[in-house]
């Protein structure tokens, strides 16, 4: 069970930085596009993003605090990998007890 939920988390977190990659090509950003997407559905972030308009051409692409954010997930799955472990840990000691 605990894996289902994993896969969901992980998956929904990628969706969320993918969507915040293609925000970064557009006005919107990649923290706003990232932002809206963790906090309503990766869908709506999609949304958001086409909704915006393209930079221009040559413009650089607007990453914001990208090594923050990926800072920010990979603690994120280090707690709940961990989480995992443990709980994983306590549920083999359980029948024993």
């Amino acid at each position: 069970m605990w894996g289902i939920v994993f896969f969901g988390v992980a998956s929904g977190i990628l969706l969320d930085v993918l969507v915040g990659l293609l925000g970064s090509r557009r006005n919107i950003g990649f923290v706003w596009a990232f932002l809206i997407s963790v906090i309503f559905t990766p869908l709506i972030g999609l949304i958001a993003v086409l909704l915006s308009n393209s930079l221009p051409a040559g413009a650089e692409p607007k990453y914001g605090c990208l090594g923050y954010s990926f800072g920010c997930l990979g603690t994120i799955f280090l707690v709940l990998i961990a989480t995992a472990f443990l709980l994983g840990a306590i549920s083999l000691l359980l029948p024993i007890i």
